[in-house]
């Protein structure tokens, strides 16, 4: 690859920009963008945390096109988080947007429930840790209690059965 496609660096200074930019990018429905910004920025700042969450929203923003390599990623990104609540509270996070492309993509109700579950009891694991006056745990449990009563989901299948038909995410 000739060299005038290699990657150029950002400055350090123009950080605070690049995350204003990201979120920005996000906002219009741009992804894309928003995730090459986050990387742009962790290549100059590997344990830049407003990045990684960032790039973990801007992935899962996209989990309605590519699904189980963009969930993966995510996932991988949300295991480097360093703040303990922070890992919890993304991992539901990834696990409701999930939930919630599967919708879409004609998935059997009852797996969509349960993804929704999932991502229920890491919000309410992460609802015990949070920090003081940060509800947003709370808020996204209430949201996907919303979205199984909306559309009537109910469970139907045993956990074992469940593990054979979509092996849970570790965390």
């Amino acid at each position: 690859m000739p060299s005038s496609f290699a990657f150029r660096l950002l400055s350090k200074d123009s950080i605070t920009d690049a995350l204003k930019k990201a979120e920005r990018y996000r906002l219009l429905g741009e992804p894309d963008e928003a995730e090459s910004v986050c990387l742009d920025i962790l290549q100059v700042d590997p344990d830049n945390q407003d990045a990684r969450v960032d790039l973990i929203l801007a992935i899962s923003d996209q989990f309605g096109r590519e699904r189980r390599p963009r969930v993966d990623l995510a996932m991988k990104v949300v295991g480097e988080l360093t703040d303990d609540y922070q890992r919890q509270y993304y991992e539901a996070v990834v696990l409701e947007r999930e939930a919630r492309a599967h919708i879409d993509l004609d998935t059997p109700p009852v797996l969509v429930f349960l993804r929704y579950c999932e991502a229920m009891d890491k919000f309410a694991a992460a609802a015990t840790i949070r920090p003081a006056g940060d509800d947003s745990a709370v808020i996204r449990w209430n949201a996907c209690v919303r979205a199984i009563r909306r559309r009537q989901m109910q469970p139907g299948l045993e956990v074992e059965q469940f593990e054979d038909a979509w092996p849970r995410t570790t965390g």
